[in-house]
């Protein structure tokens, strides 16, 4: 009989998927791109640390910390004063001569890589998707990340100058071309019109970096939509108890309500009914993921982020494999945290 031979066939195939998760795969990992997070620098003991988790869960792994900057102190002071685009621009140069995409017998559509985002280096490893020719990223993961926008500026430590002296060039005013040309959080500074649940009209005049790339302004980037729909996996971390990023549900792309709380997700905006972006195909093919993980912001479960590794890095492999290593892993769970973890 026909049933019976297909069920015992399927139900092999399945029993033998985990030995295909524990064998070696003759298909190299992707290569990684690593982008660290508001205060920090390339050189982090935490963030060289994520590479060499990445390196363990898929031996042979080639990670890319990006970087603004060549000295560690440069970079850390581009995370507070920069021009966003500016510094995308110089990324995608630099990758596209480490990865070779200018080389003769490249691909049209860029080298394919992974991407690895923290904090506000997620919503720019995003701009780095629409905007750079040089890669074409295959999973894109963000953890507390700044999709939508801030609604506030973060408050600064005792000694923290760098952040003080960005917030004291912003002087409540994040809307002139000094600071958005200037100030890196100023340029995901996000504005509201509360009746219309859109971006304010001074935002859209004159957001330099987050208006462009979210698409909300009247004409569209048909590139960027395209270019996200593209990726295979877009998964969103949000931190639970997270209160450095005002809202948190920013790294979900929700609107929050500032005067009622209230939450909009995603699937209920008119971004995502519209499909400015290209979310709403990406999440009709199954890849767009949303998930939270408990902690502060920036404070990374290792067995969380270890089975993301497992799950969406990697080397190419076929949907029924990648949808099983989400089940494996270990039940034991280590904290993580970076030294300057509120700040990121």
């Amino acid at each position: 009989m026909l049933f019976p031979a297909l069920f015992f066939a399927s139900l092999s195939s399945a029993l033998a998927l985990p030995s295909l998760l524990s064998s070696p795969s003759k298909t190299p990992p992707l290569p990684l791109l690593i982008w660290h997070g508001l205060g920090d620098k390339f050189s982090n003991p935490g963030l060289l640390s994520m590479g060499d988790l990445a390196t363990s869960v898929h031996p042979g792994t080639k990670v890319h910390y990006i970087r603004v900057a060549d000295t560690p102190e440069l970079d850390q002071r581009g995370t507070f004063f920069g021009n966003i685009s500016a510094q995308l621009d110089d990324v995608c140069s630099s990758l596209t001569e480490e990865l070779g995409a200018g080389r003769a017998g490249a691909g049209k559509d860029g080298v394919r890589v992974d991407a690895l985002g923290f904090s506000q280096g997620g919503q720019f490893l995003r701009g780095l998707v629409e905007r750079c020719p040089a890669v074409s990223v295959r999973s894109l993961v963000t953890f507390g990340s700044q999709h939508n926008g801030i609604a506030e500026f973060q408050h600064c430590g005792t000694w923290d100058l760098l952040c003080k002296g960005a917030v004291a060039v912003v002087g409540g005013n994040a809307w002139t071309d000094t600071v958005q040309s200037t100030i890196v959080p100023a340029q995901y500074y996000r504005e509201i019109n509360h009746t219309t649940g859109l971006g304010s009209e001074e935002y859209l005049l004159h957001s330099h970096f987050l208006a462009d790339v979210n698409n909300e302004r009247v004409l569209k980037n048909e590139v960027y939509k395209e270019r996200i729909a593209a990726l295979e996996k877009f998964v969103m971390f949000v931190f639970e108890e997270d209160t450095t990023v005002v809202p948190k549900e920013s790294g979900w792309f929700a609107e929050v309500n500032a005067t009622d709380g209230r939450v909009t997700p995603l699937r209920q905006r008119v971004m995502y009914r519209e499909d400015w972006l290209g979310l709403r195909e990406l999440d009709e093919k199954g890849g767009l993921v949303f998930r939270n993980t408990t902690g502060k912001h920036m404070e990374l479960d290792e067995q969380v982020v270890k089975q993301t590794f497992e799950e969406f890095f990697g080397p190419e492999r076929s949907k029924a494999v990648a949808e099983l290593a989400q089940w494996t892993g270990a039940a034991e769970r280590t904290v993580w945290w970076w030294p300057w973890g509120e700040e990121l």
